[in-house]
């Protein structure tokens, strides 16, 4: 709890930092940037989780990976590794995009689908986002076979259920309340 709170804080103090220096665009690009590097090479997250490793190595792995990021981007690595706190950058990227998304009013949908997303379905679902609550969304794809066919679409509280499995359920339901024997 205590590590969400301090890389919310850090979080924050980047975002306002980022918008007083008007490159508030170019952080949060920086930052998903990172996000990804971070989820799809685990031995980068476990270097900057270790212990072991010295910080100013930490420092050196993250100037070499990182060299075309903006000048806040490279000051959050040096603070975060100077307070030592540099295991909670994954906390702070994902606070920090949460925040982001909150001030420009960015909805998150998450869609389930059977199977991967395709480029032109990808777009069809964020028109559908869009027409469902009137802001722009960023979308993130969850795999699950069950569903047989089409997605389920929810941004925070709503719920869009356009599937297969959806439909046969409540066909089965009308089936069953059905006394006409």
């Amino acid at each position: 709890m205590a590590n969400t709170r301090a890389a919310q804080r850090y979080a924050k103090a980047i975002l306002e930092l980022a918008k007083e220096k008007a490159v508030l665009k170019e952080v949060n690009s920086d930052f998903r940037l990172l996000e990804n590097t971070l989820k799809e090479n685990k031995n980068l997250a476990n270097i900057l989780k270790s212990p072991v490793v010295k910080a100013s190595d930490k420092q050196a792995i993250l100037n070499q990976i990182f060299t075309n990021v903006d000048a806040i981007t490279q000051n959050t690595f040096g603070v975060l590794i100077e307070n030592g706190r540099i295991a909670l950058i994954q906390d702070v990227v994902k606070q920090f995009i949460r925040l982001y998304d909150e001030d420009q009013n960015i909805k998150v949908a998450h869609v389930t689908t059977a199977t991967a997303l395709t480029p032109a379905m990808h777009t069809k679902l964020l028109d559908k986002v869009k027409q469902l609550t009137g802001s722009e969304a960023t979308l993130t794809n969850a795999i699950d076979e069950s569903i047989l066919g089409g997605f389920i679409l929810r941004v925070g509280d709503l719920q869009y259920d356009a599937s297969v499995a959806g439909k046969l359920n409540s066909l089965k339901k009308k089936f069953n309340q059905n006394a006409y024997i």
